[in-house]
């Protein structure tokens, strides 16, 4: 049976880090609660069912209040379920056998990998595009995909892939890397910090009369990590130019 005992110290890795390959649903209890003790084997029961689909964390919320506060627990029984670290479903208050086997199925079928979810795993080329075919979409294709582009030397290709998602920091990133390199003769990726910062300098004397050179020095500026010591000295340089 996958039921286990979870604690605030052992929270994040049994818990959060749990849920990223299988659904976790939290059934949050005290000794005291009538209705938790209704729940409590029903919820085991169940999971038994599943067997090593989904995974049962048994929390006390008197002796772990940690967790209790974040989930701003205010009536018990309560029962999370998560799945890559988010909620994705939940009820509180003692429910019959029935109602709680239908919750845990449909959790279930809801953090089930797709067939593009297996496919995006892969992580070859042609596994990726086939995903993009069931999904054209799938964030984890699209940007795996256009990694792998990027570094064999297809910008364009990695640009239009990445339109099909909403921008994050790390799509972000990547177009930033894909409009770089299309400048390049080789069309790879610059990976070194030291040519990005020869680049910067060449480029700032041109970012106030030259749109291009300013976006392609706002795009070398993104290639920079967030800790890199020159990275806000460079931005300062820009604004200096600019403004």
């Amino acid at each position: 049976m996958a039921v286990i005992e979870v604690t605030d110290a052992d929270f994040e890795e049994k818990v959060l880090n749990g849920s990223k390959s299988l659904p976790v649903m939290m059934d949050m209890w005290a000794p005291w609660c009538g209705p938790c003790k209704l729940l409590g084997p029903i919820l085991e029961k169940t999971v038994d069912f599943f067997q090593d689909q989904i995974i049962l964390a048994k929390i006390n919320v008197d002796e772990n209040p940690n967790i209790s506060g974040v989930f701003q627990v205010k009536s018990i029984p309560a029962v999370y379920a998560l799945f890559d670290r988010k909620v994705v479903d939940a009820f509180v208050g003692a429910k019959p056998e029935k109602e709680v086997f239908d919750f845990v199925a449909n959790v279930i079928a809801k953090t089930k990998p797709s067939e593009a979810d297996l496919l995006a795993q892969k992580g070859d080329e042609d596994s990726l595009r086939e995903a993009l075919e069931l999904e054209p979409d799938h964030r984890g294709a699209v940007v795996a995909l256009a990694r792998l582009l990027l570094e064999n030397g297809d910008p364009e290709e990695c640009l239009a892939l990445l339109v099909r998602i909403p921008e994050n920091e790390e799509t972000r990133h990547l177009a930033a890397a894909a409009r770089v390199a299309r400048l390049q003769k080789n069309r790879t990726p610059i990976t070194d910090n030291s040519a990005i910062y020869k680049q910067l300098e060449e480029l700032l004397d041109k970012v106030k009369t030259s749109e291009p050179a300013k976006n392609t020095y706002l795009d070398l500026l993104e290639l920079l990590e967030p800790n890199d010591p020159m990275k806000s000295d460079y931005r300062k340089q820009l604004a200096s130019r600019l403004f």
